[in-house]
């Protein structure tokens, strides 16, 4: 009884409290050199994204591939503007910032929806591929626009309600006279060091949503990879074999990276946790690699090139217009 006590108390007061995020406290001299890589970081992701999304929602028709870089794109969009602000602004200041109690949990709900949309979203790409290569000539009638919306659907909500279920286990969970977070934003391994709890029960949340954001999704896009493999093998043609293998590159290289990265920094017990090299691993897995995607896709898909050059050849020619 007293133990239940103490942990409503303990929870009461994170309410009332909040958290301060320590950020990049340790660096405190160098925090105006982190300001600007960051901010350059942030500032290049937005425009390769924004760049993408506002080129392909220009096309009259989308492909499914395409339509379905455009909510990656988006989502990686929304990652950047949901952590960055809070981020650069604790760099201004001292290197730390204060966060509310809601606000960290709303943080960490929309980080881990986004990223559990991700993944499913990268398994309904894997699916379209397979469809692309194993099924050529019913593409079009498979992947239809309205099954497609329906997989941009389930993805989003799928990571949604699996992210919320999360986010209410981990912030039920009594936080101890610490309140300091030793990260730029409220991620999960970081809440769950500060939980005074000595059982593993604390992290069954978080190996039930990677099982259902991270393996589940990974299984799907395995499955489909190696029904394309089996496929590839049967064409006799080597340039047939290595025009469908170019499809799929770009698609494997962002799979390997996201779940890389994903899975290395959620998927360890608790205590293997290390603020410092934690945190590092987070700032590349949440600001360079979604500098990444737009590229090795901009560079691959002549599907992305061509519609990114007839929008900035839409806009010099409408600039030039004005100008004159």
């Amino acid at each position: 009884m007293y133990v239940d006590n103490c942990m409503e108390s303990n929870n009461q007061t994170s309410l009332s409290m909040g958290f301060l995020l320590l950020g990049f406290s340790d660096v405190f001299h160098f925090r105006v050199f982190f300001f600007f890589i960051l901010l350059g970081l942030h500032l290049a992701t937005l425009a390769g994204n924004l760049l993408i999304l506002l080129a392909v929602s220009a096309e009259p028709s989308r492909p499914p591939m395409l339509f379905f870089l455009c909510q990656l794109s988006a989502i990686e969009l929304c990652y950047t503007l949901i952590i960055a602000p809070k981020a650069l602004a604790g760099l201004l200041s001292s290197g730390e910032s204060t966060i509310s109690f809601v606000g960290c949990a709303t943080q960490m709900h929309f980080f881990v929806a986004l990223g559990g949309a991700e993944c499913f979203l990268l398994a309904a790409m894997s699916y379209d591929r397979y469809v692309a290569i194993c099924q050529p000539l019913h593409y079009m009638a498979v992947m239809n626009q309205e099954f497609c919306l329906q997989l941009l659907v389930i993805c989003c909500l799928g990571g949604f309600v699996v992210s919320l279920g999360l986010t209410v286990a981990v912030f039920h969970l009594p936080f101890c006279s610490s309140h300091h977070i030793d990260h730029f934003f409220c991620d999960v391994p970081a809440l769950l060091h500060l939980a005074c709890t000595k059982s593993y029960i604390s992290e069954l949340p978080l190996l039930v949503a990677c099982t259902l954001i991270l393996l589940l999704p990974f299984i799907l896009i395995l499955i489909s990879y190696i029904c394309i493999c089996l496929a590839v093998m049967r064409i006799h043609d080597s340039s047939g074999r290595g025009k469908a293998f170019s499809t799929c590159i770009s698609h494997l290289v962002v799979t390997v990276l996201h779940y890389g990265c994903a899975t290395f920094i959620y998927v360890r017990p608790k205590s293997s946790y290390s603020p410092r090299r934690d945190k590092m691993l987070t700032l590349v897995y949440t600001n360079i690699t979604p500098l990444l995607y737009p590229l090795i896709y901009g560079l691959r898909n002549k599907e992305i090139k061509g519609a990114v050059r007839k929008l900035l050849q839409k806009k010099i020619g409408t600039s030039k217009l004005e100008h004159f």
